[in-house]
C-alpha cells in the first residue's frame, strides 16, 4: 500500500511540473522571487479549501448524475467503470472500505479515509485529470465528487453538491483518528524512556 500511495504521489508531482501552463489558463498574475505581490493578486494562488469549514469552496454545483458523465469523459480510463478500479489499471478502487481503517489492511478510498468530504474538492481540483491538472471546472469538480460520494453510499442520487452542502455530508471515518505524539520542530525531542508512537492495533486495544 505505501509503495502504490508513493506512486500515486510521484505522479501528481510529475503531473503538476510537466504542465507550467495551467496557471495562465486561471488568470493568475505572473510571479517571481523579488517581485511584489498584492493581496488582490495573492487570493488568486489561494485555492486551499478549509476543513471541516469548507471554507474558500468556491462557487458552482454539480450533481450526481452530471458527475457519472464528468467521470466517464475524464476518469475512468485510469479508474474503471463505476470508479472500481481494475487489474489493468493504473488506480485502484475509488469506493468501497468503510469500516476498515482500524484494520490491519485499510482499503483507501475516498469514502473511507477522508474524515471531511471537501477534502476530496481540493483534490481533484489540484491534481486532477492526471494528464491535464487544474483543467476541470468548479461544475465539474463539484459533479464528480457527488458522484463518487454517492458510489460510497453517503449522499442520495438526488444530492446537489455546492460549497453550502459538501461541508454537511458526515464522513464515517471523521472520529476514527487518533493524536500523533511524535515531537515536532517545537518540542524538546524524547531520547529514552518515550511512550510509543500511536498505531492502529494500538487503537483498536485503547
Amino acid at each position: 500500500m505505501q509503495s502504490r500511495n508513493l506512486i500515486r504521489a510521484a505522479g501528481v508531482f510529475l503531473a503538476a511540473t510537466a504542465f507550467p501552463a495551467f496557471a495562465s489558463d486561471w488568470d493568475r498574475p505572473d510571479a517571481a522571487f523579488g517581485t511584489p505581490i498584492s493581496e488582490a493578486d495573492l487570493v488568486l494562488w489561494d485555492i486551499a479549501i478549509a476543513t471541516p469549514s469548507g471554507g474558500n469552496l468556491p462557487e458552482g454545483q454539480g450533481t450526481v448524475a452530471e458527475g457519472a458523465a464528468v467521470y466517464d469523459e475524464l476518469c475512468v480510463a485510469c479508474h474503471g467503470e463505476n470508479a472500481e478500479g481494475g487489474a489493468d489499471l493504473m488506480y485502484g478502487s475509488m469506493v468501497g472500505g468503510i469500516g476498515t481503517m482500524t484494520e490491519s489492511r485499510r482499503v483507501l478510498t475516498p469514502g473511507s479515509m477522508y474524515p471531511y468530504a471537501p477534502i476530496l474538492f481540493d483534490y481533484v481540483r489540484r491534481a486532477m485529470p492526471l494528464d491535464n491538472p487544474h483543467s476541470m471546472t468548479n461544475d465539474e469538480v463539484y459533479a464528480v465528487s457527488a458522484y463518487l460520494y454517492h458510489l460510497n453510499g453517503l449522499i442520495p442520487e438526488d444530492f446537489v453538491m455546492n460549497a453550502e452542502t459538501m461541508p454537511e455530508i458526515q464522513m464515517p471515518n471523521r472520529d476514527a483518528f487518533i493524536t500523533d505524539t511524535r515531537p515536532d520542530t517545537m518540542n524538546e525531542r524524547c531520547m529514552e524512556g518515550c511512550d510509543p508512537i500511536g498505531t492502529v492495533a494500538m487503537a483498536d486495544e485503547g
